[in-house]
């Protein structure tokens, strides 16, 4: 019972210093329910709250920023190996590739409008200089029959220079494949995401005289979904 209360003395102590729970176990080994009942009544000094809250905080924030290194390793290890799966393709599935992808965002032929040349809408950078390449090594289409135009929200309207010179290096195209740069009106509430400096608007690029091009596309992708 004397050690006992020795160490209760010695635990209430070092509260009114401004110890954390945590750090006062480290000095006085007792169960935490103990401590818990032995310093109920004992009340911090406002520094010492301050110190003990922000203590908690910088933990917490370490927690954290352990998690979030612990997520880009992991992530980084798991594209890393996705990234070997795929391996050098063949012009083949390149060319399968690219019929998918405009299946997916390509403008197709419509029977009240007939004659609709190729039409390819994206903002993924990446996905429109695939496209791109699909069309010129692929299909080996000529790099004149190639056009592209921007749309940029208007409150993105002061950004022209840097977002023709961003879609510039992205492409390789020189500034006469492009066109007009048409603007959208913002929603007032809008929730868009793709704001700020980080926010190039989207190309699309379309093909002149492509309307045969643009059947050869459907009859493609009926091939594909017929073989499934």
């Amino acid at each position: 019972m004397i050690a006992k209360q020795k160490e209760r003395e010695r635990a209430i102590k070092l509260r009114r210093k401004g110890l954390s729970y945590r750090e006062i176990l480290v000095q006085v080994p007792v169960a935490k329910s103990s401590l818990s009942l032995w310093l109920k009544s004992v009340k911090l000094l406002p520094g010492h709250a301050y110190r003990i809250t922000e203590k908690r905080l910088a933990a917490a924030r370490g927690g954290a920023l352990k998690k979030k290194n612990q997520r880009i390793t992991l992530t980084k290890e798991i594209k890393d190996k996705a990234r070997a799966e795929i391996g050098q393709l063949s012009k083949r599935e390149l060319f399968l590739i690219g019929v998918a992808l405009y299946w997916a965002e390509g403008s197709k032929e419509k029977e009240h409008r007939p004659g609709g040349r190729i039409i390819f809408s994206n903002s993924d950078s990446e996905m429109v200089k695939f496209f791109l390449k699909w069309l010129l090594e692929v299909i080996e289409l000529p790099k004149d029959k190639v056009y592209l135009n921007i749309v940029l929200h208007e409150t993105s309207s002061h950004r022209i220079k840097e977002v023709k010179k961003y879609w510039l290096g992205k492409t390789g195209l020189s500034a006469e494949h492009f066109g007009k740069i048409y603007f959208k009106k913002n929603k007032i509430n809008t929730k868009r995401k793709n704001v700020g400096e980080n926010y190039f608007g989207l190309i699309r690029l379309s093909v002149k005289e492509s309307s045969v091009l643009n059947r050869r596309i459907q009859g493609w992708t009926e091939g594909i979904h017929q073989s499934t």
